[in-house]
């Protein structure tokens, strides 16, 4: 009979390695479970390591092990808890927890507070929309999982930055301006676009601009030759036919320059962010965070149009038991020509005023704009 000391484990949870993003003076729980067949001699041991370096039990770390017996006495499932303390910023960090041959990592990363990846910029003209509305977004959205942020107004203004730029552009991690024909044609684009780039590097770390192959034919233009002039403060990109493909080089360039992508889900205490179209999740008569499980979808984008909803970070305390399904009443036949009543009476829907659910989306009334 082969020693069981050389029977692989196999790991449980996490199946895959996890970015987390909790709160600073928080205190996360890190778990690892793994199925194992062992002897006395040779008992299972997970080890902590931290940036690749070994924990211990000590003031910021409480590792815990917990042991299950299987129906053969040699098999089981063995957890690992880490429990981290973020008392301050070097307390993130990578953590892995190993098992022999086998090991999982928890990414713990700090929250810049943005709700954006990016802001995209771009001329109110059909052949900027269509590119923006039916390439860029769904590659970013879709495709990669960016949260987007578009606007059809001038970013670079003969001006000072308005406020609403301001709060933008603060909301957002990375600028892409589109600059096609239609921008470049504009004619504070010819003689005042120096002013509004400086502006602009004031407000937002290296913008990237987006260019066409065509406009090549026109390389005097004095915006395109400015912005050569000043790569290491910008990210230049160029459009070509080609570029459509999405294994083009403009997709790898581009990705490379917006921030490194923090995954995030909805919170299911929060059914606010759960708002689809114009249904109100209050109202769900079968959504699955009212039974405490997922639904058909379950991760779904809360927000796929990319609008102003708010993702909860992935990380999150231990979920609530989950509800054991209500068992179905039978059923109700009609007596005397009336037909079978329904479980919730929705008559009054119609009626309803809707009106102070407005708070949740609005932060200023009607009289201060």
């Amino acid at each position: 009979m082969a020693d069981l000391c050389d029977v692989a484990p196999t790991i449980l949870t996490p199946l895959k390695d996890q970015v987390l993003v909790p709160a600073l003076h928080s205190k996360v729980t890190l778990n690892c479970t793994f199925s194992v067949a062992f002897e006395a001699h040779c008992p299972p041991a997970v080890r902590w390591l931290k940036n690749g370096h070994l924990l211990g039990n000590h003031s910021l770390y409480d590792i815990q092990e917990v042991f299950w017996g299987g129906a053969n006495a040699s098999e089981g499932v063995l957890s690992s808890v880490l429990g981290a303390n973020l008392t301050s910023i070097q307390d993130y960090g990578t953590f892995t927890c190993t098992l022999r041959n086998l090991s999982a990592s928890f990414t713990l990363q700090r929250t810049d507070g943005k709700l954006y990846d990016a802001y995209i910029s771009y001329m109110s003209s059909p052949e900027d929309r269509k590119f923006v509305n039916f390439i860029l977004k769904p590659q970013l959205e879709n495709r990669h999982g960016y949260k987007l942020l578009l606007d059809d107004r001038d970013v670079l203004p003969n001006s000072e930055p308005s406020a609403d730029l301001i709060m933008n552009l603060s909301r957002c991690r990375r600028l892409i301006v589109v600059l096609s024909d239609a921008f470049l044609g504009q004619a504070w684009c010819r003689h005042n676009f120096r002013e509004g780039l400086w502006r602009l590097l004031e407000l937002s770390r290296r913008p990237i601009f987006i260019t066409f192959e065509g406009q090549t034919r026109n390389p005097l233009h004095p915006a395109l030759r400015l912005l050569r002039q000043h790569r290491h403060v910008v990210t230049l990109l160029l459009w070509r036919p080609g570029s459509v493909t999405p294994s083009s080089d403009f997709w790898k360039e581009l990705r490379l320059a917006l921030p490194r992508k923090v995954h995030y889900r909805a919170l299911v205490s929060d059914p606010q962010t759960q708002l689809q179209e114009d249904k109100d999740p209050m109202l769900t008569l079968h959504g699955g965070f009212l039974e405490g499980r997922p639904g058909p979808d379950p991760d779904p984008d809360p927000d796929p149009e990319g609008d102003l909803g708010v993702r909860g970070p992935i990380f999150k305390d231990l979920p609530p038991p989950r509800m054991s399904p209500i068992p179905e009443l039978p059923s109700l036949k009609a007596s005397g020509g009336e037909t079978q009543r329904n479980e919730i009476d929705v008559s009054d829907l119609g009626s309803r005023n809707y009106g102070a659910r407005t708070d949740f989306y609005c932060l200023v009334t009607e009289d201060d704009m």
